[in-house]
């Protein structure tokens, strides 16, 4: 089968050992990748690509010392919102302080300036009923980087 591309919004945070990405994913259902899987589970490819219109948490790494990863959806969240929280995390990281950003309660950033990178650590709550807190040290990531990453994310939410 032919590899499916996803494209869509999304704001990547972290290395690929360690990170937390907040996206909305969006699939093209003439790829033929996606015709082929979409015949293969008996449903037509508009079907099988989704909407592209609901936001997703996913996540990686090294969590309170288990090495997992995983995801969750975010039914009913808005571009707004999350435009809002990648204007939020750009005037922490303006400000040069010790920050603290959240993404309503799913998701928290705190970060600390360290030379010119910031040491940030994710706190990501699953919306499951009972869902305990992880913790994520995403280490330290170029001050530079991600400024550059939240100006794309931010314009490909306009």
């Amino acid at each position: 089968m032919s590899p499916i591309a996803v494209e869509g919004p999304e704001l990547f945070l972290g290395t690929e050992a360690a990170y937390v990405a907040l996206a909305r994913p969006e699939i093209d259902p003439t790829q033929p990748g996606v015709v082929i899987a979409a015949r293969e589970a008996g449903v037509s490819p508009e079907e099988f690509a989704g909407a592209g219109d609901t936001w997703a948490v996913m996540f990686d790494g090294d969590f309170d010392g288990d090495d997992e990863g995983g995801g969750f959806e975010l039914p009913g969240a808005r571009d707004v919102e999350a435009d809002d929280f990648a204007e939020r995390l750009q005037h922490a990281l303006a400000a040069g302080e010790p920050f603290t950003v959240e993404a309503g309660n799913f998701l928290r950033l705190d970060g600390r300036p360290s030379g010119g990178a910031w040491v940030v650590t994710a706190h990501v709550t699953p919306p499951e009923e009972g869902a305990a807190e992880r913790t994520l040290e995403l280490g330290a990531l170029p001050a530079a980087e991600l400024l550059a990453g939240l100006e794309t994310f931010r314009g490909s939410l306009a």
